[in-house]
């Protein structure tokens, strides 16, 4: 039978593993949900004039990306306030990475040359078209002392220089150090997406 048709019981097999195996990559590929998130900051002087604005991609964190499946899937307490900070001083060659908490982010410090007595709160409207986003309250951080700074993140803790907390994510400015000087305001918006990917 097998010399008739040319097709015999091994052909099918091979031919079941490739079809049970693209079926398979393509529930993996079907099965995956994206978040990533953009940072806009805008810098304005004691005037408010505009000096200078960046647009930071964030790396969500391992324990940010965690602590989203433990929530919404396993029952987790949820962290219902969030929070931005500033990150300076990256180590050379390094920078944020997704292993980093907030106890742990040996490539890079905090900044809290702020006047603000907290980190500012992220507050964002209702989700829209697979996004959250606090385009109508901006973030923002009063600068009271000159330097230079690296990138943004955010935290379920306001502790300036806390350690504890979900650090959700972090940006480096895609323009690389910023910057800033006493009196500076910067007005930031954070935007989150969810994407099937």
């Amino acid at each position: 039978m097998s010399g008739e048709s040319g097709f015999n019981f091994e052909d099918r097999a091979d031919a079941r593993i490739l079809r049970d195996g693209n079926l398979l990559a393509l529930v993996q590929q079907a099965s995956k949900l994206g978040l990533g998130g953009m940072f806009h900051v805008e810098c304005y002087d004691k005037d408010g004039n505009l000096k200078w604005k960046d647009v930071a991609k964030n790396g969500v964190t391992v324990v940010g990306i965690h602590h989203v499946l433990e929530t919404v899937f396993r029952g987790g307490t949820p962290s219902t306030t969030w929070y931005m900070g500033l990150i300076v001083d990256p180590v050379s060659g390094g920078g944020p990475s997704e292993n980093d908490t907030m106890s742990s982010h040996a490539n890079w410090t905090e900044d809290t040359d702020y006047s603000e007595t907290n980190r500012p709160t992220w507050a964002p409207d209702a989700a829209a078209a697979k996004a959250i986003t606090n385009s109508t309250t901006t973030a923002d951080f009063t600068i009271n002392l000159d330097g230079d700074l690296y990138g943004i993140f955010i935290v379920d803790d306001n502790s300036k220089s806390g350690t504890s907390g979900v650090l959700f994510s972090t940006a480096p400015f895609s323009g690389g150090k910023q910057s800033v000087k006493s009196s500076d305001v910067l007005k930031v918006t954070y935007t989150l997406n969810g994407t099937n990917v």
